[in-house]
C-alpha cells in the first residue's frame, strides 16, 4: 500500500503531531472529527522483558504501529492503555505490574464510553500482549451495557500476521518460535524503538512444557495449536520460577530485517481496514440504527447529538461504565 520507515525517526506521545487525542485540543478535536471519527487505542502492559528490553516493550510495540498508520491515514491514536491483564504463569514476577480483569475491564469499558461520548464512534484497540481473552469481553461488556450504534474492534497484531511470525521450519523467518522477549518480539522492537533496546545484554533461555510439543500454542496464536497460550494452567512452569530471566527463547538472534516484512503486511492490513470502515462509513455516519440497537429511536438520536448540541450524554444511560 505504501512505503514504510523503519525504524521510524521518532515516537509522537509528546509531539504536537495531530496524532495523539491528548496532545489535541477541543478544537483539533472537533475538527478531525469532522474527517476522521475513528480512534486507535493501543492497549499494552508493563512487565518484565530480560535485561536488554523495556518493560514498556509491548505497549511500544503497538503505538509505533498505530503513530504510522495514523498519519497515512489521518485517524486519531489515544495514549495508550499501559498496564494490561496478564495470564496466571507472569504473577509475581518482578517488573510485571498485573492489574485484575475485573478492574482491566472496567478500565476498558470506561475508555470506550469517554471516546464514545467525545465522538469517537469507531474504535480499534490494538492489543500488544497476551490478554486476547480479555479485551474482547470489554467491548462485548460495553455493548451490552449501552446498546448505541459503534464499530468496536479488537485487533491483536501477531493474528493478523501469523504467518511472518514463524520459525524457518514453519515457513517463516525466525530461527525460534515466537514466544516472550523472545528473538520474534526482539526482532519487531528492534525494527520500531531501537533506541531502548540494549540487546548486548540480551540473555537466552531454553524454553520447555510439561507436555509434548503440539498441544499448547508457544505464543500470540501464530501456530494454532489445539490449546492457545491463554487457555490452560499448570502446563508449563510459572515465569519466576522457570525463567527469572524474563525472556523465554533467544533473543540474541533478534534482528530488525527480519520483522520489516511482516511489520509493513501489518500496517497496509490497518490502512485497508480503516479505509474500508470509512468508505463505508464517513465521518458522522454509523451503521444503520434500526439494525444494531432497540433502544427508542429519539433517546438514540440524542445520544447520538451529544450534550452539547442538543442531545445528551452517554452517561444519562449508565453510570459506571
Amino acid at each position: 500500500m505504501g512505503e514504510w520507515q523503519l525504524p521510524p525517526e521518532s515516537g509522537h506521545m509528546e509531539r504536537p503531531s495531530g496524532v495523539y487525542y491528548q496532545t489535541m485540543n477541543m478544537t483539533e478535536i472537533n475538527a478531525r472529527l469532522k474527517q476522521n471519527d475513528l480512534i486507535i487505542i493501543p492497549v499494552g502492559s508493563t512487565e518484565c522483558h530480560g535485561a536488554a528490553q523495556p518493560l514498556g516493550e509491548d505497549t511500544f510495540l503497538v503505538t509505533r504501529m498505530a503513530e504510522q498508520v495514523a498519519l497515512k491515514m489521518g485517524c486519531t491514536v489515544a495514549e495508550p492503555v499501559w498496564y494490561g491483564s496478564h495470564p496466571y504463569n507472569h504473577l509475581g514476577m518482578p517488573g510485571t505490574v498485573v492489574i485484575p480483569e475485573d478492574a482491566f475491564l472496567a478500565n476498558l469499558r470506561g475508555v470506550i464510553a469517554g471516546f464514545w461520548n467525545t465522538g469517537f464512534r469507531k474504535q480499534i484497540l490494538l492489543n500488544g500482549h497476551g490478554q486476547e481473552e480479555v479485551i474482547p469481553l470489554a467491548l462485548h461488556q460495553f455493548a451490552k451495557k449501552y446498546q448505541v450504534p459503534c464499530i468496536l474492534i479488537s485487533l491483536h497484531w501477531p493474528t493478523v500476521i501469523h504467518d511472518y511470525l514463524k520459525d524457518k521450519a514453519h515457513g517463516g523467518p525466525f530461527e525460534t518460535p515466537f514466544q516472550h522477549a523472545c528473538e520474534v518480539e526482539a526482532s519487531y522492537s528492534l525494527a520500531l524503538f531501537p533506541e531502548f533496546m540494549h540487546m548486548e545484554l540480551a540473555v537466552d533461555t531454553k524454553p520447555e512444557g510439561f507436555l509434548p510439543p503440539g498441544y499448547v500454542d508457544k505464543g500470540g496464536e501464530v501456530y494454532h495449536a489445539p490449546i492457545k497460550g491463554h487457555e490452560h494452567v499448570g502446563l508449563g512452569g510459572t515465569e519466576v520460577l522457570v525463567y527469572p530471566e524474563g525472556v523465554i527463547g533467544r533473543p540474541t538472534l533478534a534482528d530488525a530485517e527480519k520483522a520489516k516484512p511482516g511489520l509493513e503486511a501489518l500496517m497496509d492490513f490497518m490502512c485497508k481496514l480503516i479505509n474500508d470502515i470509512m468508505t463505508r462509513f464517513p465521518a458522522g455516519q454509523l451503521p444503520p440504527v434500526d439494525k444494531v440497537t432497540q433502544r427508542d429511536p429519539e433517546e438514540i438520536e440524542a445520544l447520538l447529538k451529544g450534550p452539547l448540541n442538543g442531545g445528551k450524554h452517554l452517561y444519562t444511560v449508565a453510570y459506571p461504565p
